[in-house]
């Protein structure tokens, strides 16, 4: 079993991640509303429990929110009501093909396949949902500064359990260590996210068509700088037509 199919369906991933930033999120949709129009049909990959989706219908947008964990869909599912549709499903595979107006994948939800294979494949996917001429919106850490000002160690005491992480650099990918005890028994799991800067999203992106029109360095859309952004934000357009050069993965 791939690491995020076991830690995002259990239930100790919804408590060490309780404390998310929710204003801060709902400061970022009201931002990219900019780029969006309310009668787009939008998709939300790896949707996670369903925050920016539920946010965004509130605002009047066709939403649809597919994610790997059965547990976050079921949670998305409860919290939500019956306007906006989630489903479990792999970014690996087409949801619907050319279906979409525009695709969002926020939060860090990328980079965590082993291969650089699975992350084109995965990409090429996300693309094959949308529309000719629809936008693909991407959040992503910049990986240059979360190495740089790595934090080592940290604990975290959530719902009475003492959360030990430890993170570490690791053959192109950036590890975090999570371990814990509950009701007598002990628990490890380790997060795994490939440290993709933009020239690697740059050379995906070329390769399936889709050209980027915007970078921005935070959730406020300010310029990105590779050493002091917190965010990678990428806005690109998907073009159908042939392109001259084409990488190989």
């Amino acid at each position: 079993m791939e690491w995020f199919t076991d830690w995002f369906n259990s239930s100790y991933y919804q408590i060490l991640y309780q404390n998310r930033d929710e204003k801060e999120a709902e400061e970022f949709l009201n931002v990219l509303q900019k780029f969006l129009k309310k009668e787009e049909k939008i998709l939300d990959v790896a949707c996670g429990n369903g925050r920016h989706s539920i946010y965004l219908n509130s605002l009047g947008y066709n939403i649809t929110g597919i994610d790997i964990s059965e547990n976050s869909i079921t949670s998305a599912k409860e919290k939500s009501n019956n306007k906006i549709t989630f489903d479990i499903w792999d970014m690996r595979k087409t949801y619907k093909k050319e279906y979409f107006d525009v695709v969002l994948n926020l939060f860090t939800s990328f980079g965590y396949f082993e291969s650089d294979y699975e992350n084109f494949k995965a990409i090429k996917s996300i693309s094959s949902n949308l529309k000719e001429n629809g936008i693909l919106i991407i959040d992503f850490f910049n990986s240059k500064k979360v190495i740089s000002e790595l934090v080592e160690t940290e604990k975290k005491i959530l719902s009475g359990i003492e959360f030990n992480i430890n993170r570490r650099i690791e053959k192109g990918f950036i590890l975090k260590n999570i371990k814990f005890e509950d009701n007598g028994k002990k628990f490890e799991f380790t997060e795994k996210v490939k440290a993709l800067n933009y020239s690697d999203f740059y050379k995906i992106f070329d390769s399936i068509n889709l050209k980027i029109n915007y970078k921005f360095g935070d959730y406020r859309l300010n310029k990105f700088d590779p050493k002091s952004s917190d965010r990678l934000i990428l806005i690109a357009k998907k073009n159908n037509f042939p392109r001259l050069k084409m990488h190989k993965y």
